[in-house]
């Protein structure tokens, strides 16, 4: 066996076991009801084979003689298979039934469980295209392509239902019309065989699509998101989006096209084998009625059999195909859901008390690129103490910021709390120490409240009151339909507010204050408040910040002198370290220099 094939059939095994997994785990009474849909299934195509022969005999028979008997033994057979198919009928009416129900509760169960990964995944991984692809091929592979759980599953149910049936169908052939069994075969071979290479045409699609689709979800949802209609108008951008919308989607029709002209070959030659195999089956039957081996009923029989053991037994090989065609798209689900961690993980508590934070000759540069962007940081942060970052656009601060809070490991050094490297620590508790507030925060079409609180069980805490009160939004709030649990933009209620870029700012920052971590993060947090509000926040930052250890990230140098420290980034490294005095009056000193350029807007 290659290994090529043997991959193939570890990744259908691994799916089936996943897949089956999950249902006996959540909805195992299901199986039976698979199993009594499957025989109700097989015995209905049996009947349909079987009891018009005896029908057709009696009809037959009646140029014999005793017309009333042969009369009323064609009824009881004629009713028979009726009370059988209604009988069918309703096991698959319900059966139909409760696979639609339960179709959308495993889709739902699936969409949610990879959300919750994702959100789980090492946060490098939203910024890695790989891993975004990987995200995107575990969507569509899953629901798209596979049909999800209830697909695969399907797939599996139809080939026990044909296995039955094909077993009939080959029972009555044998005993009947032996020849027609040779001819099935060899029929359903090649069928087989073509039906194989359209699949692996398919799958090959498959993969060339993903990224298409991607991109072109990207931008075809951007183009109908109100959010960046202001953008889109005042920039007159549609007809850029509306082309790269085109193209992308060219790329798409073009990968469809080439797909359907690869698969057109196959699908013809599968259409000359099935004609062949009609012309000969019927010229059989038909030569044996004529030379009386076989009755008027069995001529009928054996066309019903040939018939259904042909589509049961290509039933039977399109369903394993569909299996291993489905199995290797949802297994591009299991493959993210088991994707590598990006960092190692410790399980160690952080200790209780005064925390300090050192960076130990730390260097960083980007995956997939040879760019340093930090190199040999070496800095100490008590507790208590408040740190300045500042520097030009693309010193590092952010970076600096993302290795604090292990959204990346560092490349070189390390970096400890309280003497032990981060790597120990668990995640959950590591994170437990910072509350940030980044430059791209976002806030959610949640209540304002919720936002804050990320929790929807705070309607009654004075905590949520306090801290809209030092961040200046209490004001706001008071305005607003519903306080604190107005919805924030209009998404999901007509009456949800747009808040301010301001307004904004602040409830990012009263987010940050209400999780009341010991060490709080500001990355420009002030950039988008009015001067007022700015001056406000800055008297007000020993208060907002109090005894807890604080890293502020701040163009505006005015915000320096509220804190204990100064660091300056340049050239990928600290290049000065001191109290605001200190740098300040540092001749021909990077900060110095910068904040003399901004001294005016400071004066008094």
């Amino acid at each position: 066996m290659s290994e090529k094939k043997k991959k193939t059939d570890s990744k259908v095994l691994q799916t089936l076991k996943f897949m089956f997994g999950i249902m006996l785990r959540e909805k195992p009474w299901f199986i039976v009801i698979y199993v009594i849909m499957g025989l109700a299934g097989a015995v209905s195509s049996a009947a349909g084979i079987v009891i018009p022969k005896f029908v057709i005999d009696e009809l037959v028979a009646m140029s014999d003689g005793d017309i009333q008997t042969h009369i009323t033994n064609a009824v009881i057979w004629a009713a028979a298979f009726a009370a059988v198919l209604v009988l069918a009928a309703i096991i698959a009416a319900a059966g139909n039934y409760v696979q639609d129900i339960l179709r959308e509760w495993f889709n739902e169960y699936i969409d949610l469980k990879l959300a919750e990964r994702a959100m789980e995944t090492d946060f490098q991984y939203t910024e890695d295209p790989d891993a975004l692809d990987k995200l995107n091929k575990a969507k569509e592979g899953m629901s798209w392509y596979s049909g999800g759980i209830m697909g695969v599953t399907d797939s599996v149910y139809y080939i026990f239902q044909n296995t039955i049936t094909a077993v009939a169908g080959a029972g009555i052939i044998i005993f009947t019309c032996p020849w027609l069994l040779p001819v099935q075969l060899i029929s359903l071979a090649l069928i087989t065989l073509f039906q194989a290479k359209i699949n692996k045409i398919e799958q090959a699609s498959f993969v060339e699509l993903s990224k298409f689709n991607r991109i072109f979800g990207y931008v075809f949802w951007h183009l109908a998101d109100f959010r960046f209609g202001k953008d889109i108008r005042l920039y007159d951008s549609a007809d850029m989006m509306n082309r790269k919308a085109k193209f992308y989607s060219d790329k798409l029709i073009g990968v469809w096209k080439k797909e359907s002209y690869d698969e057109r070959g196959y699908q013809w030659k599968m259409d000359i084998t099935n004609a062949l195999r009609d012309g000969i089956s019927y010229g059989y039957i038909g030569w044996l009625a004529l030379t009386g081996a076989i009755t008027i009923g069995d001529l009928s029989m054996c066309i019903g059999a040939a018939g259904t053991l042909y589509f049961s037994l290509n039933g039977i090989i399109d369903g394993i195909q569909g299996i291993i065609k489905k199995c290797g798209y949802a297994h591009r689900y299991i493959e993210f859901m088991d994707y590598p961690a990006a960092m190692p993980k410790g399980n160690h508590r952080v200790p209780e008390g005064p925390h300090v934070i050192e960076f130990r000759n730390v260097s960083f540069r980007y995956p997939r690129t040879d760019k340093w962007v930090l190199r040999n940081i070496n800095i100490t942060i008590k507790q208590g103490e408040h740190l300045s970052v500042v520097g030009l656009n693309g010193a590092g601060k952010t970076t600096f910021i993302k290795l604090l809070c292990r959204l990346y490991d560092v490349t070189e050094g390390e970096i400890l709390i309280d003497g032990v490297n981060i790597k120990e620590y668990s995640d959950e508790e590591y994170r437990k120490l910072f509350a940030v507030v980044f430059q791209d925060f976002s806030l959610f079409a949640f209540s304002l409240r919720e936002n804050i609180a990320f929790s929807d069980d705070t309607k009654n805490d004075p905590a949520i009151n306090e801290v809209i009160g030092k961040c200046g939004l209490a004001d706001d709030v008071g305005k607003l339909s519903d306080g604190l649990g107005t919805m924030i933009y209009k998404s999901f209620d007509e009456n949800g507010t747009e808040l301010s870029g301001g307004q904004k700012q602040k409830a990012a920052i009263a987010r940050a204050l209400y999780k009341n971590a010991p060490v709080v993060i500001l990355d420009e947090p002030t950039a988008a408040l009015d001067p007022v509000a700015e001056y406000d926040i800055y008297r007000q930052f020993d208060t907002l910040v109090g005894g807890k250890t604080a890293v502020y990230i701040s163009h505006r140098l005015s915000s320096c002198k509220f804190c204990d420290r100064i660091a300056v980034f340049a050239d990928c490294t600290i290049k000065e370290y001191g109290t605001h005095a200190e740098l300040a009056d540092k001749p021909g000193g990077i900060y110095a220099e910068m904040f003399a350029a901004q001294a005016q807007y400071y004066v008094g």
